[in-house]
């Protein structure tokens, strides 16, 4: 019996012993674990107290601070601050402009790998994206080389018709067969993006209503309701071929109607068509007449406003930020060509132009910024006339190229006049300066000045204009 007791007391006392190292055990455990996440916790409080930014004097930035510094932060600092310029709602785009007119070998495609370069959230367009044909195989055929560069890019593209793309019947069809609808509009991060038709015909029935460079009343309709659909955005583009506000028929072809309507919103107007820049600033906006991403021009720089260009954007919080791209100054991260095989125009000097340079004094004083213009005489109805321009420098100096075309002209006769060289900043409000060109000289069609160019290298010709 006493040995019976004894075994028992003896495991009672073992279990003892194993429920208190268990007991130990358990708390060891948990005390190790309760260590580990307050470790944890720390690590990331710490952590998220870094990458929400730091002042230069080591406090907190504000709430308005955005995350992605961890930098250690000393009474003074290699830097200016850590307050990153980005928010949620910024986004930036690109606008390509006119590629055909003429289209110069190369330039367009290239200007796809470069857009990849500078990588936009997304790109518009501004119309004249093909050559364009009355056959409906020829615009097809366009179309796909034009879209075997599009589906290079590495980001959405918008279509805007140009007069080259759909202005007539045939045109307007493959149009609606390959993209539906001329006009469009969407909404990205609370902008308003809307795409018009300035071959408008208004109807499908009637060719010769293609004739017509205009936005009708049955789109200006369809724009009212997309408007009211969408007041509260915070900025609205508009992206159209023609520039209808430099045009003389400003008062017939709908855009005055557009403007009532934009009126009580803020927005910014793309365009394209004429192959030379222009900033025009009405009502207290910007419109932008687009140079060329390949079309046809005569390439004489940023003071002509003859360059190949995207325009770029960036949409800060209440406002866009905008610039203009030369499609010169953008390269591979290693500076070596971007090959391409796009067909086109050759950039090459063609032959047979006389090269045409002189001076032009007004008064007897050397014609500053002032534009030379020379336009053939035909020799028959059948012939066309052509035409030629130089701005003058500040001797009064001046060397003719063709419109959108090469150094020179053709020979033949051709009457000069004189015009105010046109600015690359057109402001409604801004104080027009008096004309000094004497009234006669003014236009084509008064002007007493013929002069004759015969072939050869070169000829010299000075005005003096009184």
């Amino acid at each position: 019996m006493k040995e019976k007791m004894a075994r028992s007391l003896t495991q009672c006392l073992n279990c003892r012993r194993n429920y208190v190292s268990d007991s130990n055990e358990w708390r060891v455990q948990h005390m190790r674990a309760g260590l580990l996440l307050v470790g944890v916790a720390g690590c990331l409080g710490v952590t998220l107290w870094l990458s929400r930014g730091v002042s230069d004097s080591g406090n907190a930035l504000d709430a308005n601070t955005k995350a992605g510094f961890v930098a250690e932060v000393q009474d003074k600092n290699p830097w200016t601050s850590l307050q990153a310029n980005i928010a949620p709602d910024q986004f930036q785009f690109a606008i390509i402009s006119d590629r055909t007119g003429g289209h110069r070998s190369g330039v367009f495609s290239r200007a796809v790998q470069q857009i990849n370069l500078l990588q936009p959230e997304f790109v518009m367009s501004v119309g004249d994206l093909i050559e364009g044909s009355p056959k409906e195989e020829q615009n097809q055929k366009e179309w796909t080389e034009f879209n075997s560069y599009v589906k290079q890019l590495q980001m959405p593209f918008f279509y805007i018709p140009g007069n080259h793309d759909a202005n007539n019947k045939v045109k307007a069809e493959v149009w609606k067969e390959a993209y539906g609808r001329r006009n469009f509009s969407f909404v990205y991060k609370n902008c308003l993006f809307v795409g018009l038709n300035t071959n408008d015909e208004d109807t499908d029935a009637d060719e010769k209503a293609f004739a017509k460079t205009r936005i009708g009343a049955k789109q200006r309709e369809w724009l009212k309701a997309e408007l009211a659909k969408n007041t509260q955005v915070r900025w609205t583009f508009i992206f159209l071929h023609h520039p209808l506000w430099n045009f003389k028929e400003i008062e017939n072809n709908g855009w005055l109607p557009v403007e009532d309507l934009l009126e009580n919103r803020q927005y910014t107007v793309f365009a394209g068509h004429v192959h030379v820049f222009r900033k025009s600033i009405r009502k207290g906006r910007n419109l932008y007449q687009l140079a060329t991403t390949g079309g046809g021009s005569s390439m004489r720089g940023s003071e002509y406003g003859e360059i190949d260009q995207v325009a770029w954007v960036t949409m800060k919080g209440k406002e866009p930020v905008i610039s203009q791209i030369g499609l010169h100054g953008v390269y591979r991260d290693d500076l070596q060509p971007i090959e391409t095989t796009e067909g086109g125009a050759s950039n090459e000097q063609p032959k047979g132009l006389t090269r045409v340079r002189g001076k032009v004094a007004i008064q007897g004083k050397p014609a500053n910024d002032t534009l030379v213009v020379f336009t053939s005489i035909p020799k028959d109805a059948k012939e066309k006339k052509i035409s030629g321009n130089s701005r003058t420098a500040k001797d009064g100096s001046f060397e003719v190229y063709g419109a959108r075309g090469a150094l020179g002209l053709p020979a033949g006769k051709y009457q000069v006049h004189f015009v105010p060289a046109p600015k690359l900043v057109d402001d409604e409000k801004a104080v027009k300066g008096e004309n000094p060109i004497p009234e006669r000289f003014r236009t084509a069609a008064t002007t007493p000045l013929v002069v004759e160019i015969a072939s050869g290298e070169g000829v010299t010709l000075n005005f003096n204009v009184e």
